[in-house]
């Protein structure tokens, strides 16, 4: 079995160290250790061979503090509880002795597979301990613990379907078995089921009420589902409630100043956020949350302490991506451009590092789509899926105005607001597969296996699905989610009452706007290069252009410039295509009142202005690459 990249040379140097000590070399031993620790520190067998190595030399101290630091990082190491517990023996420390033979004796408890795998995770080698798991499961199918191992990594290296099996077929053999049902509820989180995460753990929190790691996975279901008003309470109640680290306080109050940011209750959010950055003050997601509300100047101080974070050596990646994202609106704020520029394309250049979007994707995606759903193809499919006209869906780019327009809508009173709705792109995933690059469907000829009853079967799912989402009885509710552009084909064939609504911003206005903004740690993975933010509004442009010619009429094109040049003619254009009579609410949508997920929450909240239309232009110095590769679309968007 090959190691994981770096792991070969890793267990090279530690048998290297090994061997040297097993002929009495130990200062060379000593020397391949150090040389092993300044490549990987983390590594806890490491740690153990150093203190084998001090117990030979009889320097009981620091083999005593070597193999402390390899439980530490590792608890499932017999040999060195072992040693622990003969050197405090020797040393007269009964009590420290008797701690160590309680370790010891509850992993001698354990079959040997299950303590081996345990160790070998914690020290980053997933594929050995995994195969030590798996023959294991073939002699004790029935254990849950070793199921349990498995399940966690098999997530942990993209197996999810396989993962979630394992972990409801423990519980359904085992269901107070609360540690699998936590790591079953986080991973239903993780996959956007928030409603089921939140039954889970409101399982969990019946058997104990007070944990706060399930009240933590309740709040995360509720704010996925939009509950933004009962998580305010919650995480105030767990402010309220020690012990807490620094680092949970400032996450709690980050948590609470979100929620706090998304209801309107903009005051206190800022408030939180400051709480967060006393707490911690590096605190990256912090400043930037200041920075999102998009309304918030920083002062001289702030900015000074923003400089003074990003610079810091020890800052951590994904911090300094924050804070530079942060700085970068900072000072557009305080119209120094060129500098907001730098930090805006280094953030953007540590996030791309991470991310393993390639432009190619959706290049690919919209041909194999463009390929399989023909106008013979929906031709063929007339009639198919559910007639109910409650859904809207709104389409298009990141930072093209879709919440302005949603605001809109919202404020009529046959509208109700939601939010980024996932179903439709978890329906695809299902049904097509999903490219490990971009999350764009990989198999878009699946659809042409999809029956009549199929189709309704979905439509009805997804108006189950998103029930858990809507608060009204209004008869019409909104789905934001601006990539569904991807999906108007699956859309028109299960739901083809549904109103699609493509809102679109000027070529060179959306691409800036969605390279300066961060969209947290795995969402929009198209906008943190200029090249590959370029490639995708192309192929958006293709894709509608596509969505026309198949199924003409079917989606209405709202500009963003022209909702800011004619709000009324535009609203009453919109309301028209819904079949929804005017409402002069529509106008004065700035005094809704609802929450608002996005980042654009606190600018629908105000007048429309003029400013977005022009924000670009002092950018421009840098943005010839953008103009470059959009190539033709700039000047035809319109299509």
């Amino acid at each position: 079995m090959t190691a994981p990249d770096g792991l070969g040379d890793r267990d090279a140097l530690l048998e290297q160290a090994r061997e040297q000590r097993g002929r009495n070399r130990l200062p060379e031993a000593l020397a391949t250790l150090a040389r092993l620790e300044a490549l990987h520190p983390q590594f806890s067998r490491l740690h153990q061979e150093r203190g084998q190595c001090f117990v030979l030399l009889r320097d009981a101290p620091r083999a005593i503090a070597a193999l402390h630091e390899a439980v530490r990082l590792n608890p499932t190491l017999p040999a060195s509880w072992d040693m622990l517990e003969q050197l405090y023996r020797m040393g007269g420390d009964t009590a420290q002795a008797a701690t160590a033979a309680q370790h010891l004796a509850t992993l001698r408890q354990l079959p040997a597979a299950i303590v081996a795998a345990n160790s070998l995770i914690a020290d980053g080698a997933a594929a050995p301990a995994e195969a030590i798991l798996r023959d294991y499961l073939h002699k004790d199918a029935g254990n849950v613990g070793a199921q349990r191992l498995l399940a966690r990594l098999c997530s942990d290296r993209g197996a999810i379907e396989e993962a979630e099996a394992l972990l409801r077929a423990m519980l359904d053999r085992a269901p107070d078995y609360d540690a699998a049902r936590l790591d079953y509820a986080m991973l239903l989180l993780h996959q956007q089921k928030h409603c089921a995460a939140r039954q889970e753990a409101e399982h969990l929190l019946r058997h104990d009420s007070e944990n706060r790691a399930y009240l933590k996975l309740y709040g995360a279901a509720c704010v996925g589902l939009g509950d933004h008003e009962a998580v305010i309470d919650l995480y105030a109640r767990l402010l309220a409630d020690p012990p807490k680290s620094a680092t949970e306080i400032a996450e709690l109050r980050l948590w609470r100043a979100n929620a706090l940011k998304i209801v309107g209750r903009r005051d206190e959010a800022i408030a939180n956020y400051h709480a967060a950055l006393a707490a911690r003050s590096d605190y990256g997601v912090a400043w930037f949350g200041l920075a999102n509300l998009k309304t918030y100047r920083f002062s001289d101080t702030e900015v000074a302490r923003l400089r003074a974070a990003e610079a810091a050596p020890d800052v951590a990646e994904l911090d300094c991506i924050y804070l530079c994202f942060a700085l970068g609106k900072a000072l557009e704020d305080r119209a120094d451009f060129a500098e907001s520029w730098a930090y805006y394309a280094r953030g953007n250049a540590l996030r791309r590092r991470t991310s393993r979007y390639r432009p190619h994707a959706a290049h690919a995606c919209a041909q194999r789509m463009t390929q399989t759903l023909t106008v013979d193809f929906f031709a063929a499919r007339a009639g198919w899926g559910v007639a109910d006209p409650a859904p809207i869906f709104l389409v298009g780019l990141p930072r093209s105005g879709s919440t302005l327009i949603e605001q809109i809508l919202a404020s009529h009173s046959h509208v109700e607001g939601t939010q980024e709705l996932t179903e439709i792109s978890r329906y695809a995933a299902e049904l097509c597969g999903s490219d490990p690059e971009s999350g764009l469907p990989l198999h878009a000829e699946a659809l042409e296996r999809l029956t009549a009853a199929d189709a309704s079967a979905l439509g009805a799912r997804f108006l189950s699905d998103t029930g858990a989402y809507r608060r009204t009885d209004r008869p019409f509710f909104i789905d934001k989610m601006p990539n569904n552009f991807w999906q108007i084909g699956l859309i028109h064939l299960i739901l083809p009452n549904a109103t699609i609504i493509d809102v679109r911003r000027e070529p060179l206005a959306c691409g800036f706007s969605n390279f300066k903004q961060l969209f947290g740690t795995t969402n929009q993975e198209f906008s943190y290069g200029l090249d590959d933010i370029a490639h995708y509004y192309r192929a958006y442009r293709d894709m509608m252009r596509h969505w026309d010619a198949v199924l003409p009429g079917r989606v209405l094109r709202l500009r963003y410039e022209d909702v800011v040049d004619d709000l009324n003619t535009s609203v009453r254009r919109l309301l028209a295509h819904g079949g929804l009579a005017f409402e002069p609410a529509c106008i004065a949508f700035y005094t809704t009142e609802r929450s608002v997920r996005t980042s654009s929450s606190e600018q629908v909240r105000q007048p429309i202005g003029r400013d977005g239309l022009t924000q670009w232009r002092h950018y421009a110095p840098w943005l010839g690459r953008l103009r470059d590769t959009l190539g033709d679309a700039v000047t035809d968007d319109r299509s």
